[in-house]
């Protein structure tokens, strides 16, 4: 089947604290990703979890007649890229001031069907006559060299006159 994306842009979160999100919902199943939004503590979940809504029912547009269950969706991609950034000042000590940036982000997620795999069939072997098994080589132990250790120089006396 195709795969389908959705975008949210100027998203007024940190990017960093969306992308904590992003990756815990990474390669994981739609549905178990959207339990898991659903019950995240996170501010940055809510608005993952719709993403995630708009981006299964863009697949479903795109398929049509087809089940979510039995294609097994996924999150295939979910990546989040810095946004605009609006920027502001802080009063700050002795009539100084401070730049206050508040960043925003857009995320780009896209859902896709899992492919389906047959079991793997083991080629069928012909039978072969047991072969006769090989006594393992003995360890070559190499001896260490005894080296003298390393001479001590001499000390220098100095004579106090």
């Amino acid at each position: 089947m195709a795969e389908s994306a959705a975008i949210l842009r100027n998203c007024p979160t940190s990017p960093r604290k969306m992308r904590y999100v992003a990756d815990i919902i990474r390669g994981i199943d739609a549905e178990k990703a959207l339990n898991v939004l659903k019950y995240s503590s996170k501010h940055a979940s809510e608005d993952l979890e719709k993403l995630l809504l708009s981006a299964i029912n863009n697949w479903q547009a795109k398929n049509e007649g087809a089940r979510i269950e039995d294609n097994q969706l996924y999150v295939k991609t979910i990546f989040v890229d810095g946004g605009r950034m609006l920027k502001r000042w802080l009063p700050a000590p002795h009539g100084r001031a401070f730049k206050k940036r508040k960043r925003s982000n857009h995320v780009t997620l896209i859902v896709d069907s899992r492919p389906v795999t047959a079991a793997p069939q083991a080629p069928e072997q012909p039978a072969s006559p047991a072969k006769e098994k090989v006594a393992p080589k003995p360890r070559v132990v190499k001896k260490s060299s005894s080296k003298s250790p390393a001479k001590k120089s001499a000390k220098k006396t100095t004579a106090n006159a």
